[in-house]
């Protein structure tokens, strides 16, 4: 299979040592579509000073979830940083801006959710971000070739949500890496050549 045509759809991107982009250092993103069109993911380890109590104060919901009250908004990513992404588990609503990535995971854009979150009735399990990462046709392709990215696919269902919905932010990068059963550390910035 030729780097054109995979599809990571569903997959962690982890930023390499070599990439140093402040936006991207040290991040883990999942990728949320991946096509000949381009790819869309939101990074998941980056946490901002926003709460959840105000981004919803912001756009005038009441959070009546003191659990979710102080946790914090994430940074998805550098592209419309001024909207909200809702990574969840699917519950069975049909929310009006929503897509399907894998196998009990979504994404959706809509305000509907957040609603739904302030009432009481969103999804139990989810990540709130601002932005988003995004990548023209053969972009992220580039970038993994000239080793920025490292693909990894999680081993199943449990895995893939144990990192995205139980592991504390900080932890992340670790968990990612532990996947491929080793550390950030042992990484290199230089791509490998035979």
């Amino acid at each position: 299979m030729t780097l054109e045509n995979i599809n990571l759809t569903g997959h962690f991107l982890i930023a390499m040592p070599a990439l140093n982009d402040p936006y991207f250092s040290k991040s883990v993103t999942f990728i949320c579509t991946h096509s000949e069109d381009g790819a869309m993911g939101v990074v998941i380890n980056r946490p901002t000073d926003l709460t959840y109590d105000a981004l919803f104060e912001k756009i005038n919901l009441e959070l009546n979830n003191t659990e979710l009250a102080q946790k914090p908004v994430l940074y998805g990513g550098p592209v419309q940083p001024d909207r909200g992404f809702v990574l969840h588990e699917p519950d069975g609503i049909e929310w009006d801006s929503s897509i399907t990535i894998a196998e009990n995971t979504a994404l959706t854009t809509s305000k509907d959710i957040l609603e739904a979150v302030a009432q009481g009735t969103g999804p139990e399990k989810m990540l709130l971000t601002l932005g988003y990462a995004g990548w023209t046709p053969g972009q992220l392709e580039q970038e993994i070739a000239q080793n920025s990215w490292l693909s990894v696919q999680p081993k199943d269902i449990s895995s893939l949500h144990d990192i995205l919905y139980n592991t504390q932010h900080e932890k992340k990068l670790d968990a990612t890496m532990a996947l491929l059963g080793i550390n950030f550390g042992m990484l290199s910035d230089e791509a490998g050549h035979a």
